[in-house]
């Protein structure tokens, strides 16, 4: 490989990075700071809360007490659990329920989107609220969650996610869930977010779309929105908690699964993709959920590059220096994750940053391959 070429890829990659990582954030950021936020006036629509459910009777009499508990109308509050072939006794928690809000399914095993969908052609609630059975609603979050549709050009809100507990092992992803909030908070108040969080996010049940198998079923149904040219936002004081992964294991399998998922939930709304229909929100779409997605290979690319150049300058030398620092630092992480010392951000982060970018890989080999992840399995089952 001729100098020429190692220059020109190293610089391709840097550049992809340098905008992935600064260049969109902060683009997201000058729209943002630039734009009027927006209060909206209390608005109790009629809604169904949406509960997909496999071998959930750990968690489920605990959703349900919680969500009677939530500070919402009863008369204007339905609940349908979807139970996608529970062997346990989650169906037989739920018809002990003695409340007339509640509906029950029990599906036959066939996959976390297929169960979504039979569960809201039941649905009678003019807004669809989807959230998980480990997900703990606050009090008034469903308020604030359907206030913003009080405002017709609205027509989906996502929630704020945050983890229950203060594990040390989750401070990777706790960090990454704190980037993804500004972000969404700036995209929110110029326009649209790009997607919802799956543990909380409300659409409105006329522009719901039957979910295809294989795909993220939170990226397709919050999408829908979008793709009708009205805004999905962001409400930060919806605000519901949950569980991180039990281990790196399980959250590396998690996290192939979702992206795989993502990135074929994106062709299958390759539309928003068109500049000429959806303007700049096109851009996000491309910069937030294709392109920081595969980041790991320009990572990979200056990993090989950056030493090839060392004798060019200085500046490839600490761009070498960086990249053993930061994978050396990861590698630590994941070796030392059970031991004090590996639960510290300067090791956590870049071994959570490089499991994402190696999930990211596997998941692209699997969309090649045709690999799809139909059927779920909750964390505290894992």
């Amino acid at each position: 490989m001729g100098n020429t070429m190692v220059w020109l890829l190293f610089w391709v990659s840097f550049g992809l990075l340098l905008y992935s990582f600064i260049g969109f954030p902060l683009l997201v950021f000058l729209r943002g700071t630039l734009a009027h936020s927006t209060e909206y006036p209390p608005y109790t629509p009629t809604l169904t809360l949406i509960i997909a459910a496999y071998n959930e009777a750990p968690v489920i009499r605990q959703k349900l007490e919680n969500t009677f508990s939530l500070d919402y109308p009863s008369d204007s509050l339905e609940v349908v659990v979807a139970s996608d072939g529970s062997d346990d006794e989650t169906v037989a928690l739920v018809q002990q329920y003695q409340d007339p809000r509640v509906k029950l399914l029990s599906l036959p095993r066939q996959g976390k989107n297929l169960t979504l969908n039979a569960a809201v052609e039941t649905a009678s609630g003019e807004i669809l609220v989807f959230t998980d059975a480990d997900t703990m609603i606050a009090p008034d979050a469903l308020r604030h969650l359907t206030a913003p549709f009080s405002d017709p050009k609205i027509g989906g809100v996502a929630g704020d996610y945050r983890h229950a507990a203060k594990k040390a092992e989750a401070a990777g992803e706790r960090n990454f869930w704190s980037f993804e909030r500004l972000l969404k908070r700036l995209q929110s108040r110029a326009g649209s977010i790009t997607s919802a969080w799956g543990p909380i996010y409300a659409i409105r049940k006329s522009l719901f779309v039957p979910i295809p198998i294989g795909v993220t079923d939170d990226f397709f149904i919050s999408v829908q929105s979008l793709v009708a040219h009205q805004r999905l936002i962001f409400e930060p004081q919806a605000v519901a908690t949950g569980p991180v992964a039990n281990s790196a294991g399980a959250e590396f399998q998690r996290k192939v699964r979702i992206i795989t998922a993502g990135l074929r939930a994106v062709w299958q709304t390759r539309t928003l993709l068109n500049p000429f229909k959806y303007g700049f929100l096109s851009l996000q779409i491309f910069s937030h959920k294709v392109l920081r997605r595969l980041m790991g290979f320009p990572l990979l690319i200056l990993m090989i590059t950056a030493p090839m150049l060392w004798t060019a300058g200085w500046f490839y030398q600490i761009m070498t220096l960086c990249q053993i620092g930061l994978h050396g630092a990861a590698m630590f992480g994941f070796l030392l994750q059970r031991r004090p010392i590996g639960q510290s951000k300067v090791l956590r982060l870049p071994f959570f940053l490089d499991l994402v970018y190696v999930a990211a890989a596997f998941a692209l080999f699997n969309l090649f391959r045709g690999t799809r992840h139909d059927i779920w399995v909750p964390q505290h089952n894992q």
